[in-house]
């Protein structure tokens, strides 16, 4: 009584190839979300952790520096290991992780030793 056709009978001619075609239009919006959240998000993302890579090694004595916990302090002494000896009082120095500096303020003039006084 209310028995219909089926409609995949009726579409018996169609090409082989278009279940092909059928997948790669439904994956299409996946790929445009997947580009789309690539060149937004991942691409600035990556650009920032390189300049901030590029800002810590660039530390050296004399540079003002914020830590992220908020304190403000002179580099007073910094190797190419981990740690920078930061003065953040008269004759206060603490030892500071290298990567737990979120800002450099001032960058210091560079020390000329060889200087004749």
């Amino acid at each position: 009584m209310f028995v219909t056709p089926a409609f995949a009978q009726a579409a018996g001619g169609a090409a082989p190839g278009g279940g092909a075609m059928d997948i790669l239009t439904s994956l299409m919006p996946i790929l445009l979300l997947v580009v789309i959240f690539w060149l937004l998000i991942f691409r600035p993302q990556q650009k920032r952790m390189k300049e901030q890579q590029a800002m810590l090694s660039a530390i050296r004595r004399g540079d003002t520096i914020v830590t992220t916990g908020g304190i403000v302090g002179k580099v007073t002494k910094a190797q190419e290991g981990e740690d920078l000896e930061v003065e953040i009082a008269q004759g206060v120095k603490i030892k500071v992780v290298r990567t737990m500096i979120a800002d450099v303020r001032s960058k210091a003039e560079p020390v000329n030793d060889n200087k004749p006084a």
